[in-house]
């Protein structure tokens, strides 16, 4: 049995949960966000407790153990959107490169990364994308949409390991490579 599907997701008081269905509900202060569960796995929601439970019918898990993951994802899925709506998720990208910068252009991310011509990104409505020079941060309280907007933009310009230019999550470590070694 699913050790992560079995435990109760908390719910803060500034946060309001409703189930209709399959489609899960959850708003907060920083917005709304909606989820649509599979139909194998049961998700309610104890007012009296603050919780939302995640469960599973045991004859179902012990007839096919690939059911077991649907029950740890989909708790796994509705906690990260709790803590999405109340505290909300970042994530930084470094721009390295002299002369390299990212602008902000209305809703697009304006990236100038060594090309002959700007990179122009779009920034999906529920993100806000700041810039400062070579430091681009993502907000935003959908914690896949904040990750797969960051890897879209840093798979524009990815690292290389000899010089070190590229885009770059900031906590990341590029591995350097020394080059060819000329003379003796």
């Amino acid at each position: 049995m699913s050790r992560i599907g079995r435990k109760a997701i908390e719910v803060p008081k500034n946060v309001k949960v409703s189930v209709s269905g399959r489609t899960v509900t959850i708003e907060g202060p920083k917005g709304t966000l909606n989820f649509e569960h599979r139909p194998e796995v049961g998700v309610s929601f104890d007012e009296d407790a603050k919780a939302i439970n995640v469960t599973m019918d045991a004859d179902k898990v012990a007839q096919d153990r690939s059911l077991r993951a649907f029950w740890g994802t989909t708790r796994a899925i509705l906690n990260n959107m709790v803590i999405g709506v109340t505290e909300g998720y970042q994530k930084k990208l470094e721009i390295v490169g002299v002369g390299w910068t990212g602008t902000i252009a209305g809703q697009n991310l304006s990236l100038k990364v060594g090309f002959a011509n700007k990179i122009e990104v779009p920034i999906p409505t529920g993100l806000t994308v700041t810039t400062e020079k070579q430091l681009i941060t993502v907000t935003g309280a959908d914690k896949q949409m904040v990750g797969h907007f960051a890897a879209t933009v840093r798979s524009k310009r990815k690292p290389e390991p000899y010089n070190g230019k590229g885009i770059k999550y900031q906590d990341e470590f590029i591995q350097r490579k020394q080059g060819k070694a000329f003379g003796k």
